[in-house]
């Protein structure tokens, strides 16, 4: 029966830890909160490309508009695009309506205002929609 029993000393131990919870950088978790915000409807595709779950990106993205995740504080301001407006019938541009805005936020939110708004009060309703996400 004693020749079963291994009696080499143990020199080396290595515990190897299995968990599911990953420590993030915050310049990987910023890198991560643009690209949910590149396009409409991508928290789902953004955190399943990355392993993580949408209420993980969800927290993410909120510590970032609080500005508690380094980076450049959420203004909430993409680059502006000018197109002519088309008339939905024959895809003509639509020469009446100059002077409108169409504002689209980083969450996929859109406003369309008249060329005399108020822009105090725009850059509000746009921070207050932001916050909404």
């Amino acid at each position: 029966m004693d020749s079963h029993i291994d009696s080499h000393a143990v020199t080396r131990l290595e515990i190897v830890e299995m968990g599911r919870r990953r420590r993030w950088p915050d310049a990987t978790k910023l890198r991560i909160v643009e690209e949910s915000y590149s396009g409409p409807r991508l928290v789902s595709a953004t955190a399943r490309r990355h392993g993580i779950s949408n209420q993980l990106l969800h927290l993410w993205r909120r510590a970032w508009r609080e500005g508690r995740l380094g980076g450049e504080a959420a203004g909430g301001f993409v680059p502006a695009v000018i197109v002519p407006e088309m008339a939905a019938t024959s895809g003509t541009p639509v020469s009446g309506t100059a002077g409108r805005i169409e504002v689209v936020s980083a969450n996929g939110r859109r406003l369309i205002v008249e060329r005399d708004v108020d822009v105090e009060a725009l850059i509000r309703i746009v921070q207050a929609l932001e916050r909404l996400a």
